[in-house]
């Protein structure tokens, strides 16, 4: 066993990941840690954009997370270096498109408030277990076409998925992965017995793609439905949760937002640099290289930290500070390179969302019990008990 640069903590609250990433930024900005396999964490901002985007040298077909949780099969287009990521990517991004993402934003404030309206209505609750975990699957339902009890099926089984990594429960972790693959193969198999416009269902989309002339193999296919289907539910979960401790924390940056809902755009960036929700983010070295100063062997396994490369001073002056006069924001929230995230624009919108309601259907959160914390990959609360009012 290598000698530790940094333990990985047994227990977290909401500010000591942040107390830990600085402290390794300054002495140590590539730590190796021996817990979960053994990983270094890349915590500057140069560094996680240069193995990122350095795919020839950090692979990301062979560890894509820390910890690893991947126990079955193959999922593009997250598991598969260029070019083979590629016709995944734009089976996607087709519907990603501007024109498209603005035809999301009325849906999108109709999916918030029905959603956020009771959660207010009652005075608060568990934002996390009372909407935040509920939303995000309702877009996602609505974006790849699902029925609604295809959709209350994955709402119920990610859920537990998502509960299941944070506390570290295998066994539980396989059982809802192999569930997931087998809602996307019922999925694609209604697809193919009863076809849908490929402009319109992503599903059909996948399904009509050549290469070559050639059909994406049907398991990765499974694999690239079934990653869409997760990717979607946890970090929308946590961030909201998020957002919610920030403004209980700061009523005053709440009082700012509620009397100009105009700075929710720029607010919404500055959240996500504070509490960017993934730092377990992997590669996997092909070779031996130099990076920050440590020599990394072939076959270790880099945790790319978005969660410290977004409080870099070396990037953000007063890293630790709520400011909404920063200029051009470098954020890494939704990665850098070939893999950075796809839906980002969507996920924009439905995050500016929630942010503008509260901000306009609230005037105090406040904070009313213990949070909980998910673990590696993620940073946030699974739990955010508040008080709500109007």
């Amino acid at each position: 066993m290598r000698p530790a640069d940094f333990i990985v903590p047994d227990t977290e609250d909401f500010d000591t990941p942040h107390a830990l990433f600085a402290e390794l930024r300054g002495h140590c900005p590539v730590a190796w840690a021996n817990e979960m396999g053994g990983f270094w964490a890349v915590t500057k901002h140069a560094d996680i954009c240069r193995v990122l985007t350095d795919w020839q040298t950090f692979t990301t077909t062979v560890q894509n997370v820390v910890p690893p949780v991947a126990t079955t099969q193959r999922r593009p287009p997250l598991h598969l270096d260029p070019p083979g990521n590629i016709p995944y990517r734009n089976a996607i991004l087709r519907f990603l498109s501007p024109r498209r993402i603005e035809a999301w934003r009325p849906v999108i404030a109709a999916m918030v408030a029905d959603h956020f309206d009771p959660f207010v209505a009652a005075g608060g609750g568990d934002i996390c277990a009372d909407f935040s975990f509920t939303l995000p699957i309702a877009l996602l339902a609505a974006f790849f076409r699902l029925a609604p009890a295809e959709a209350e099926e994955i709402r119920r089984v990610g859920a537990e998925f998502n509960m299941a990594l944070q506390r570290q429960d295998f066994e539980t972790l396989r059982e809802r992965s192999d569930a997931l693959y087998q809602i996307a193969a019922r999925l694609i198999e209604d697809r193919k017995t009863t076809p849908q416009d490929p402009d319109l269902d992503p599903v059909s989309n996948l399904l009509a793609v050549r290469v070559d002339g050639a059909a994406l193999p049907d398991d990765k296919i499974l694999g690239a439905l079934r990653q869409f289907l997760l990717v979607g539910i946890i970090a929308p979960t946590t961030f909201i949760g998020s957002m919610a401790i920030h403004l209980a924390r700061h009523p005053e940056h709440h009082a700012d937002l509620t009397a100009n809902p105009d700075l929710v755009p720029v607010a919404l960036e500055e959240l996500l640099r504070l509490y960017t929700p993934y730092r377990g983010f992997a590669r996997t070295a092909r070779h031996e290289v130099e990076l920050g100063g440590k020599t990394i062997r072939a076959g270790d396994a880099l945790a790319v930290v978005f969660t410290s490369g977004n409080r870099d001073g070396d990037v953000f002056p007063d890293p630790d500070i709520y400011r909404l006069d920063r200029e051009d924001p470098d954020l890494v929230t939704f990665g850098r390179g070939p893999h950075m995230c796809p839906g980002a624009p969507l996920a924009r919108v439905l995050l500016a969302e929630v942010l503008r309601q509260i901000a306009t259907k609230t005037r105090r959160l406040a904070l009313t019990g213990p949070l909980e914390m998910t673990r590696w990959p993620e940073y946030g609360p699974l739990t955010v008990p508040l008080r709500v009012t109007r």
